[in-house]
Order: C-alpha cells, then sequence, then structure tokens
C-alpha cells in the first residue's frame, strides 16, 4: 500500500492535481477561522454555548454546520458554508422533474448542463444575500455586533462579505472540480466535518486523561474499546452498503455483416442499492428542526406540559421514540421521493432499446421499464432500511453509551455516510489515473493485477 502511494507521486499530472486540491482546501480552512469585524466573537460564542445547552435553535445550527462545511457560530467570512449553493442545486434538480424547460436543458448535454450551472450559481447569490442579512439581523438582536457598526451600512457590508465568502468556496469547488481531482464541492463540506474529528476525539477522551481507564468507571477501557470497534464495523457497513448494487443482465442484439457476426454480448446494468445518496438524511434532518424549533419555542410561550413534553421529545437532548420514528419515516418517504427523481426508468428502458440491448425475459420499452421500476422500488426499501439505522446510531450510541451527541455523531447519520461516500469517490478517480498509466490501483491486490 505504501509503494502504490509513492507512485501516485510519482505521477507528475496526478501529483499536481493532488497538491492543488490539498492548497485549495487549505486556504479554504484558513478562511474558515477569519472573523467577521463587525461581530464581538466572545458574547457570540458565550450565546450559542447556552443555545447548544438549551436545544432549540442551537440544536439546528449544530445540525446545519455539520453538513454544510461551515462554522456560522462564529460568524466568519465562510460563515454560510456550501450550503446556498447545495440548496440552490437542489432547487434545480427539483424544478427540472416538473418544469419543461429546465427538463429540456437537462436533456441536452454539456451545453444545457453548463446554463444550468449558471442558473444556479445567480440562485446562490441570491440565496446567500437573503440568509446572510437574515444572520446578520439575528445576531444584533443577540446584542452581539459592537455598537459602533450596528447600523445598515455595517449590516450591508456584512452580509456582502458573507456572500462574497460562499462565493469563493463555490469558485474553489468548480477550480478542483477543473484543474484538481474529486468532487470540489463534497471535498469541501468533508474537509468541514473531518476538522471536527480532533475536538470530538479530546471530548471522548478527555475524561481517560483526568480519571484513567479503570474497568467499571464512565471512562473505562471497555467502553473505549466497544466504541473503536463500533466504529469500524459502522465504517465497513457503510462501504458495503454504499459500493452494494443489483446488476440487472442485459443482452445486446447480434447484427450480421457479411460473413460476421457482431454484437451479442452479455453484460450487466448496475443499479445501486442506495440511489438517493445521503440527500434522504438531509432532508429528514432539515425538516425535524421545524419541530424542534417551533416546540421549543410554544413551550416558552405557553407554560403547557404538552408542549414541553413535544420540545424535549425532539430536542437534541431528547431524541426519543417520537423523534426516531418520525426519522426513520421521514427517511423512508424521501428516499423514495429522490429516487422517483434522479431515476427515470423509461429514460432508461429507451437507452437501451437504443443501442440495440434489451433485458432477457422483457420487452424493450414499456414492460422493460416497469420491470426496472419494480426492482429499483424493492431494492430503495432496503437502501432506506440501511440509512435509517446509520441515521439512528448516533442517538443509541449516544444514550447508551453516555457521550456527547456530537462525538457519537462520527459513529453514524449524515456526517459518516459523507465522508465514505466522497472518500470512496476520491480513490476511484485516483485509480482512473493509475490505471490509464497501467498501474494497480489503490484498493487492487497485486495477484489479481498480475493475473489480468
Amino acid at each position: 500500500m505504501f509503494e502504490k502511494l509513492i507512485t501516485v507521486f510519482k505521477i507528475p499530472e496526478l501529483r499536481r492535481k493532488i497538491v492543488l486540491t490539498a492548497t485549495l482546501l487549505a486556504v479554504y480552512r484558513m478562511g474558515f477561522w477569519v472573523p467577521l469585524p463587525i461581530v464581538d466573537q466572545q458574547a457570540l460564542a458565550d450565546k450559542m454555548e447556552n443555545l447548544a445547552s438549551g436545544g432549540g435553535i442551537g440544536q439546528a445550527l449544530q445540525i446545519v454546520q455539520l453538513f454544510s462545511a461551515s462554522n456560522i457560530g462564529m460568524s466568519t467570512i465562510f460563515g454560510l458554508g456550501i450550503m446556498p449553493y447545495i440548496s440552490a442545486s437542489i432547487i434545480f434538480q427539483l424544478m427540472g422533474s416538473v418544469y419543461p424547460p429546465l427538463e429540456k436543458l437537462q436533456k441536452e448535454g454539456e451545453s444545457g448542463r453548463k446554463k444550468i450551472n449558471e442558473y444556479t450559481r445567480y440562485a446562490t447569490v441570491v440565496l446567500c444575500l437573503i440568509q446572510s442579512y437574515f444572520w446578520v439581523k439575528t445576531i444584533s438582536g443577540w446584542g452581539t455586533i459592537i455598537p459602533e457598526y450596528n447600523g445598515f451600512f455595517g449590516h450591508m457590508v456584512a452580509t456582502i462579505t458573507m456572500t462574497a465568502g460562499t462565493i469563493f468556496l463555490m469558485w474553489i469547488g468548480e477550480q478542483i472540480d477543473e484543474y484538481g481531482i474529486g468532487n470540489g464541492i463534497s471535498l469541501l463540506i468533508m474537509a468541514g466535518i473531518l476538522a471536527r474529528m480532533p475536538d470530538a476525539a479530546i471530548q471522548l477522551l478527555r475524561p481517560a486523561m483526568e480519571n484513567g481507564i479503570a474497568l467499571g468507571s464512565d471512562s473505562g477501557i471497555e467502553k473505549l474499546l466497544v466504541l473503536a470497534v463500533l466504529f469500524v464495523v459502522v465504517v465497513g457497513s457503510v462501504v458495503f452498503m454504499t459500493q452494494g448494487q443489483r446488476k440487472i443482465p442485459t443482452q445486446s442484439a447480434k447484427h450480421v455483416r457479411g460473413r460476421r457476426v457482431y454484437g451479442g454480448q452479455r453484460q450487466f446494468l448496475p443499479l445501486r442499492v442506495n440511489q438517493a445518496g445521503v440527500m434522504p438524511i438531509i432532508f429528514a434532518s432539515s425538516l425535524l428542526m421545524i419541530p424542534m424549533i417551533g416546540f421549543g419555542q410554544l413551550a416558552k410561550w405557553f407554560d403547557s406540559v404538552i408542549w414541553s413534553d413535544l420540545a424535549a421529545a425532539f430536542s437534541g437532548t431528547g431524541r426519543g421514540f417520537l423523534y426516531n420514528l418520525s426519522y426513520v419515516g421521514l427517511i423512508y418517504f424521501f428516499c423514495y421521493f429522490w429516487t422517483a427523481i434522479t431515476f427515470n426508468p423509461k429514460d432508461m428502458a429507451n437507452n437501451l432499446k437504443d443501442y440495440g440491448s434489451f433485458i432477457p425475459g422483457y420487452r424493450p420499452g414499456k414492460r422493460t421499464a416497469e420491470y426496472l421500476e419494480r426492482v429499483m422500488v424493492r431494492i430503495t426499501y432496503v437502501g432506506a432500511a440501511f440509512l435509517a439505522v446509520v441515521a439512528v446510531i448516533p442517538t443509541v450510541i449516544a444514550s447508551v453509551m453516555g457521550i456527547d451527541f456530537m462525538v457519537a455523531s462520527f459513529f453514524g447519520g449524515t456526517g459518516l455516510l459523507i465522508v465514505v461516500s466522497v472518500a470512496l469517490d476520491l480513490v476511484q478517480k485516483i485509480d482512473s489515473h493509475l490505471v490509464m498509466r497501467n498501474y494497480s490501483g489503490l484498493l487492487d491486490s497485486d495477484d489479481s493485477r498480475a493475473a489480468s
């Protein structure tokens, strides 16, 4: 494995791509800590700590920060992260299935994709201006802006600064796509998630360093070993399910030209088990912020046991049966919803027909589309179950093992899925460069390479 890593850096083009990608990610991490000049950072940090301990908005902000590569609680120039761009991309992807002009653009190939990306950038600027302005007004209401700058001019400067920061992150992602290696936006999100791991590890190991690792204690060695083994098992399971495919056998039609027969080869059409990816968990987490915040506010306004119990059930510290049941139900719903948008069996059946291929036992066209849809419905059920288990694991670990939820979130949920998916995609793209130059891939064994 070490020799393969050395081989990666022996290829000049691949080395330049990796160095450029690492440099741009380092620039992102440096800007992550550059604060807005008009904000009293200490007062804002104290306010965010109080909100986080009380649940509600604070817990919602922590969830947003986890999958947006942001640190809005510090109000830095990259405070919004890349979330506005992700939101704009999701909006246009959803509109592409219901708005005919966008659907037509999606089918125009590279030119249509460039046009949609242009519209996405414009929408990102609009979303950035709206989100940053409302965030500045919110922290102004908290009294965390320096009084000399707590006016319209100061607010607009902060709004434009945060908008420019997100646009710069979008540009970094596009530069990585064009000249680096891997998906730029995904790498930014992964870098933001991995940057939280040292703090989570320190928080987990601090009791062991202060009180020792005696058996039976809160920081006992058996607890740390169970967590370590559990982390390896969960990561391995996520990799297995992320790579899982249902292979549909296809047969290409035979063509006779002169005395030779062409085609007739048997191939496979791979359908991913987790076709929806991480999007169902993101949608479900975002939607559950509404009752989390709403019931918390109602409990403050009305002195009622009902609202207090509901607020506790949906709060970040509670996460009881009602929260997890709603979480699982929303994950199943959004799995089928997102798969229905991104997977079109009719188009796939038409493409097979156009290329002279068919699925044995099914006529090309409508029968093939019905079969593909039936298969996708079945494997989506399995993929949704997998996502539901991964999403609930942090809650179970936090309650059973007695550790902080933000530490337990690295054992499952959105963050782990994003990191594993992006890491696998990065390895595959590096492997494509190695195989193209007759080197073995990072994950290939030397024996299999020699046999091939």
